[in-house]
């Protein structure tokens, strides 16, 4: 069974950072791409940033660029979203996303994804 459970959300000051991790089961990294989207309240999902199932591409949205940071440990099967710098703005639930086959040539999109986790709370507030 396929599965992807993210943890490391939770409440942190603007300017803070959070790290996400994305631990996936049932597959391998090397055959599926891997993405991270979010949600704030009232507003629509919007992906947030991807690496490829080689780990060579990553794309970011603009509004993340030079703040957020998306990894992969294939060895640990886990996808990581370093986010530094967070403003009010980044909060909202974060999920993971995986697309079979996933190159990341550009920024995520929801309907290519196949599977999902569950998500997880960021909030930033002081």
């Amino acid at each position: 069974q396929l599965q992807l459970v993210e943890s490391g959300g939770g409440l942190v000051e603007p300017e803070g950072s959070l790290r996400l991790s994305c631990a996936v089961s049932g597959f391998t990294l090397d055959s599926y791409g891997i993405a991270w989207f979010r949600q704030a309240p009232g507003k629509e999902r919007e992906g947030v940033a991807c690496i490829s199932r080689s780990g060579f591409n990553t794309n970011y949205a603009d509004s993340v660029k030079g703040r957020f940071t998306i990894s992969s440990d294939n060895a640990k099967n886990t996808v990581y979203l370093q986010m530094n710098s967070l403003k009010s703005e980044d909060t909202g639930v974060y999920y993971c996303a995986a697309e079979y086959q996933g190159n990341c040539f550009h920024n995520p999109n929801y309907y290519n994804m196949d599977y999902w986790g569950k998500g997880i709370l960021v909030t930033v507030s002081s």
